[in-house]
């Protein structure tokens, strides 16, 4: 079945409401007139809430034509970037279906907060927090992120009820040529901490960002969220190299 691989994990929730339409119009072929029928009329959310792979993934190419939208400027280079960071994270094959599908959203009127709350109505915090992980990713491709981008990424993070100490310590890495604090902010302390502080704050985040928290979402969502937990980990250890901690 085309799209397979991608949505190979299984799709629940996402076939209601905003997303559903969204995808229904992309790929109508694999969705069923019952449920084409119940995303014109709003959308039916699944019984059990649970998010599967295909949930994560289609959720993640939706959010990714926002932020690529945000600047009302669609570049060839920024899709391109887009497709490395997918091949990246789930391997070629899937990449290109969701580049396809991405391909055929782009020019859809998208309601960004909209499926920001479906997003996190349906998901747990640690699934939030990998999606706007990638979103980062994205909107970092090209090295800098526009002002529109930037408040893109800070529209959904609030919906999703992100903390300002998470959203800073995604955001701390791609900082790291500017911010002589970014490796604080990666741990969500400032610099003022006392190095028990600081190893304390990086066995909470280590704890936060383990790709294990990820589980439920296939081993491949498992994986890309490994990038983020190497994050705090290298920010730890750039702490312990300034200050000397044993």
């Amino acid at each position: 079945m085309k799209y397979g691989k991608w949505l190979g994990g299984g799709l629940g929730w996402v076939l209601g409401g905003p997303i559903g339409g969204l995808l229904g119009f992309a790929i109508g072929a694999i969705i069923d007139s019952e449920s084409k029928q119940e995303n014109r009329q709003g959308g039916r959310q699944s019984a059990s809430g649970r998010t599967h792979a295909g949930d994560f993934k289609v959720s993640l190419v939706v959010l990714i034509a926002c932020i690529v939208k945000a600047d009302g400027v669609k570049k060839a280079s920024e899709l391109e970037t887009v497709r490395r960071i997918l091949v990246q994270a789930f391997g070629a094959a899937e990449a290109d279906d969701a580049m396809e599908i991405l391909e055929r959203i782009l020019p859809q009127d998208i309601d960004e907060n909209q499926v920001a709350w479906q997003i996190s109505r349906n998901t747990n915090y640690s699934t939030k927090l990998e999606l706007l992980h990638m979103l980062f990713q994205v909107a970092y491709a090209d090295g800098e992120v526009c002002q529109a981008e930037m408040a893109a990424l800070e529209r959904i993070s609030a919906i999703f009820g992100i903390s300002p100490v998470d959203f800073n310590a995604i955001r701390a890495p791609y900082t790291k040529g500017k911010d002589s604090d970014w490796a604080y902010k990666a741990l969500g302390i400032e610099h003022t901490a006392t190095d028990e502080e600081i190893k304390k704050a990086y066995r909470r985040m280590a704890m936060k960002y383990h790709p294990d928290k990820l589980t439920g979402l296939g081993e491949d969502v498992k994986k890309a969220g490994a990038d983020k937990f190497r994050s705090v980990q290298e920010a730890y250890e750039f702490l312990k190299k300034e200050r000397g901690i044993k």
